[in-house]
């Protein structure tokens, strides 16, 4: 089975919208390597994480700032299909 993204976000502090953005640029990326992505609003105030079937690879909290796309979608990379090309997104 294909591994599932899930993006919880803080509803109270308008944040569905990025995670919504987020959601939609995996999806572009890694229509072949994932199952879906799912966008969780969170009972936790100002919580904004990004895990993989459980396994968190981004808290906002933790970092100090959300994620860049570019970064999430490496992040997402090295997990699902670490050999994938990102193309321009490889680039430093």
């Amino acid at each position: 089975m294909k591994p599932t993204v899930i993006i919880e976000y803080c509803p109270k502090c308008n944040w569905m919208l990025r995670a919504a953005y987020m959601a939609q640029e995996l999806l572009s990326t890694f229509t072949d390597d994932l199952y879906g992505v799912t966008l969780h609003p969170s009972e936790t105030n100002g919580r904004y994480t990004v895990s993989i079937n459980g396994t968190e690879i981004f808290d906002r909290k933790q970092q100090g700032r959300f994620p860049e796309v570019k970064e999430l979608k490496q992040l997402v990379r090295d997990v699902v299909n670490p050999n994938k090309s990102l193309g321009h997104s490889d680039k430093p």
